[in-house]
């Protein structure tokens, strides 16, 4: 939790919203709207939401603007409530650095930006650019030949392997490998012949990479991330993918090489994509999923079959299969 508080006026300006209330209310964290408690904000998105309130000791609530409500003396109206929520927590977020700069291990020819921090056994390898302000936390290895933009950070125990160049504001959680090899191999008769993977991997900027993500880099093409991608944790990507803009991926979630993504996927969990596909913009792809062809079509795009007692799947399958030979 963050030690610093702010006045509601100084809030409101921030969130570009209309303040009714004491503008010299001061607030020190942000609280769920089941659990407020008191010198906090919270807030809103609806009246079925506002029921939930027990208790209400908050001292001031953020709402959708014509959403009258008494719950609380203190109102600050916005267009989009949630969004709002999103921009306190950045508000309020501990800056505090965790880790400080210590020994590590940078070659002669890579070049480091102002203000940015080493963290302690961090390796970075020949002809890298680090930029400014970024962050680079405990026993990161960073091979050659990658970039890191500016005010990106990187968490702890992260490998970026080696020609990945990685944006500006880009946040990589822990564990993360990034530019490993893809998985290639040129059958023979005895055995497998590996293929060398020869291209990069691209990752624009404002990207959220969540923890123990793989993300490989191109067999001779790249491999392309674009701006905005948002990939929770335990994500893998394999080689040649592109995948568009403002896409957000749920926990678990694969996709194949050399698929091809349009913006604003969205994948629920445990979802697939098979290799050599081309999916459209806008598409979202229910919770254990697997889409297996080509989408051309923006739209809701749902495979799984909810649990049930043994018993019934099994006449569930039989109904299946009798409807598939008629």
């Amino acid at each position: 939790m963050s030690d610093t508080k702010f006045s509601l006026e100084k809030i409101a300006q921030f969130l570009e919203g209309e303040l009714e209330g004491d503008p010299n209310a001061e607030v020190i964290n942000v609280s769920g709207i089941e659990s407020t408690a008191l010198n906090t904000i919270t807030f809103s998105t609806d009246t079925k939401t506002l029921k939930k309130a027990k208790n209400f000791l908050a001292t001031a609530i953020v709402l959708p603007k014509g959403l009258n409500s008494s719950i609380c003396e203190n109102v600050i109206y916005v267009d989009d409530p949630y969004f709002a929520f999103a921009r306190l927590t950045q508000l309020f977020k501990d800056q505090t650095q965790p880790f400080s700069q210590g020994k590590s291990f940078i070659h002669d020819s890579s070049s480091i930006g102002e203000g940015t921090v080493i963290s302690n056994n961090a390796y970075i390898g020949q002809d890298c650019e680090i930029g400014d302000n970024v962050f680079i936390g405990p026993n990161v290895f960073i091979g050659n030949k990658c970039s890191v933009g500016s005010k990106t950070i990187i968490h702890a125990n992260t490998s970026i392997i080696q020609d990945v160049n990685i944006g500006a504001n880009c946040i990589i959680h822990s564990n993360v490998s990034l530019g490993t090899d893809g998985f290639g191999f040129a059958p023979a008769k005895s055995g497998y012949e590996k293929i060398e993977q020869l291209g990069g991997l691209i990752i624009g900027d404002n990207v959220e990479i969540g923890a123990g993500c793989t993300i490989d880099r191109g067999a001779i093409n790249n491999t392309h991330i674009h701006d905005g991608v948002k990939l929770d944790n335990q994500v893998h990507i394999a080689h040649n993918v592109i995948l568009g803009e403002n896409s957000a991926i749920a926990a678990s979630c694969a996709i194949a090489g050399s698929t091809i993504i349009g913006k604003n996927l969205q994948m629920g969990g445990l979802s697939g994509i098979l290799g050599h596909l081309k999916i459209c913009d806008d598409v979202f792809v229910g919770a254990h999923t697997l889409i297996t062809k080509s989408i051309n079509k923006p739209g809701q795009y749902i495979g799984i079959m909810p649990a049930q007692s043994h018993s019934d799947w099994a006449k569930s399958s039989v109904f299946i299969r009798k409807r598939n030979k008629d």
